[in-house]
């Protein structure tokens, strides 16, 4: 007799959600992607989000660097890598000119994911950064000489930032190409959405012309419950292009990972929060990839049209 209760059901679901991860390839973009992860409402699994994704990309083959511009140093935290007091840093990098190079470390998780660390630092950077010289630019110039210099070429930069929109956020903002929120499917969820919108526009305007919302995930997602699918449904409805198709569930073993060191990518590579994160990675990578191929076709329809 077939069971059909719900924890079957779940164990059939996730059994035939790995078995498609593992058929699929995930493409790896021409050009380097760089990515701000950003939210001002605390509590919607922002650096959950960038060192996940992180991970799952660089566990699918990618080459990939987070930036914990966080003055809590999470990210360095759920990675790994090392960020005591002593450890050159990011703070190094953007108030003191240091290559960027100097500061990234190989997080343990995995040989293609790197680190560039935060410090307790990081916390009077803000107060430095008034001070500074194009001090909107500073993790721009030094990123930019990085991915310049890198033998092996970069596939993703996620950057980590405060939670607050300050300076350092500002060259977080200025440094990315595209912007990734994270939503938490809760009541309240948009809340403050409008403000981060406006910042990103802004910053569109007057320092980063190319800057774009690109994708927006949905975080600590409870299907059980009517709030959920409602805020959910809200936000695809505001946002039809951006919101990814994936969505990610409230899990202890997401939760627990960064008290390991660990991302819950190899904290529990087989439990439901990892193959949400590498689902929503292979989203990221394969609608870019979609996207590409789509302008590259209408340029080149549009160019034999001309001839």
């Amino acid at each position: 007799m077939e069971d059909s209760s719900p924890l079957m059901r779940e164990i059939l679901d996730l059994t035939h959600r790995r078995k498609n991860l593992a058929e699929s390839t995930v493409p790896l973009p021409e050009k380097t992607r760089i990515f701000t992860i950003s939210n001002q409402k605390g509590g919607v699994g922002k650096t959950t989000t960038t060192v996940n994704i992180a991970a799952a990309l660089a566990k699918s083959g990618a080459r990939v660097l987070v930036i914990d511009l966080d003055p809590q140093g999470n990210a360095s935290t759920a990675l790994g890598v090392a960020h005591h007091a002593e450890v050159p840093s990011i703070y190094d990098v953007i108030i003191d000119d240091f290559p960027l190079a100097d500061v990234v470390q190989k997080s343990p998780e995995f040989d293609t994911l790197f680190c560039a660390p935060s410090t307790i630092h990081l916390a009077g950077a803000e107060i430095e950064l008034v001070s500074q010289v194009a001090r909107e630019h500073r993790l721009r110039t030094a990123l930019e000489q990085f991915i310049t210099d890198a033998e092996t070429p970069f596939h993703y930069v996620f950057i980590d930032c405060p939670p607050s929109l300050g300076l350092l956020t500002i060259n977080a903002f200025v440094a990315a190409r595209e912007v990734m929120i994270p939503i938490q499917a809760e009541y309240y969820a948009l809340e403050g959405l409008s403000q981060l919108l406006n910042s990103i526009q802004l910053i569109q305007k007057h320092l980063n012309p190319p800057l774009k919302l690109s994708t927006i995930l949905l975080t600590m997602y409870d299907g059980r419950t009517n709030l959920a699918h409602q805020v959910a449904d809200d936000v695809r409805a505001h946002f039809p292009r951006e919101v990814l198709a994936t969505m990610i569930p409230r899990a202890v073993r997401i939760s627990e990972a960064p008290s390991f060191g660990q991302t819950v990518i190899s904290h529990d590579p087989s439990g439901v929060g990892a193959i949400s994160y590498l689902e929503a990675a292979t989203e990221i990578a394969t609608r870019h990839a979609a996207s590409a191929a789509q302008q590259h076709d209408t340029a080149t329809s549009t160019e034999g049209a001309t001839e």
